[in-house]
């Protein structure tokens, strides 16, 4: 037998490339309300609820209403990402790797979006004429539970937040969503009202997953915050309590730098912002990733 066979074997290099676990765009795009945005910043304004006055004699005076006026201000910033790939890669790899390159960059693109909207949902809203002034959610109103919390997504949760959107008159046509995490799919999954059919049309545990809810449709995301606590910031929301505004929409270039040996250049960039419209029509849920 020849000792010298192994210098013969061979290796081989798989001729694709594979993107490693990770969001591929964004989630909650479709989600929330669109707004085209031309220029830094975008006023939209708003017209609060009015009362109709009993008349009470003929030809008497005609009633002067003060229609509520608000207005938020949606401001615009930018995201890109590069990258360069050099023709001596393209060699070494066996194939071209631009293609996996534009892949991972509107993955990127997407997940930034998510992050917009999630900080807008939760976070400070700018109002006012110029937008100087500010709107956070309330803790009674607009929350439920808190950042001690000691449990995790349940049913009694989820019926408060229902019940605080539909004590502010949140139209019930309106689509409404919640962003959850892993572990709040979990939760779920342990509670009878989600898996059994007699409380819910979607077999839950056949699909291992929670679909929609109670009126809300779930949205699994990781992109939601955890505190040092192990609280994660959940949030559901009305469609249009959400306004994200698109300055200039994902756009993607590929092309040759000469100043860079022609090295190919994957290139994607936006404009966006986004604003919460309305605090009634958002609820934050705390829940805890690791309850005693």
């Amino acid at each position: 037998m020849s000792q010298q066979i192994t210098t013969a074997f061979v290796q081989q290099y798989s001729a694709n490339v594979q993107m490693l676990s990770q969001q591929m765009g964004s989630r909650l795009r479709d989600a929330v309300r669109l707004e085209t945005v031309v220029g830094k910043n975008a006023f939209i304004d708003q017209i609060g609820s009015v009362t109709a006055q009993l008349r009470s004699s003929r030809h008497a005076d005609t009633p002067q209403i003060d229609t509520p006026h608000q207005r938020r201000r949606l401001s615009i910033a930018s995201y890109e990402f590069a990258d360069l790939i050099d023709d001596q890669d393209k060699v070494r790899m066996l194939i071209d790797p631009t293609s996996s390159y534009a892949q991972a960059a509107a993955a990127a693109m997407g997940r930034a979006m998510d992050d917009v909207i999630i900080a807008a949902a939760l976070g400070t809203a700018s109002t006012g004429e110029t937008g100087s002034g500010s709107a956070t959610l309330d803790a009674t109103a607009n929350m439920v539970g808190s950042a001690s919390s000691n449990d995790g997504l349940t049913i009694a949760k989820l019926t408060e937040a229902k019940r605080k959107m539909d004590l502010n008159d949140v139209d019930p046509s309106i689509p409404r969503y919640i962003a959850v995490g892993p572990k709040q799919i979990e939760d779920l999954l342990g509670t009878t009202q989600v898996t059994s059919s007699d409380f819910n049309t979607i077999k839950a545990l056949v699909q291992g997953d929670v679909d929609t809810f109670m009126g809300f449709k779930f949205i699994m995301t990781n992109r939601l915050s955890i505190d040092s606590n192990d609280i994660r910031s959940c949030f559901a929301w009305a469609e249009d309590g959400i306004t994200l505004g698109i300055g200039k929409d994902v756009q993607a270039r590929i092309d040759e730098r000469n100043d860079k040996g022609y090295a190919t250049q994957v290139y994607y960039c936006m404009d966006i912002g986004a604003v919460r419209m309305e605090e009634a029509k958002v609820v934050k849920i705390f829940c805890d990733e690791t309850p005693d």
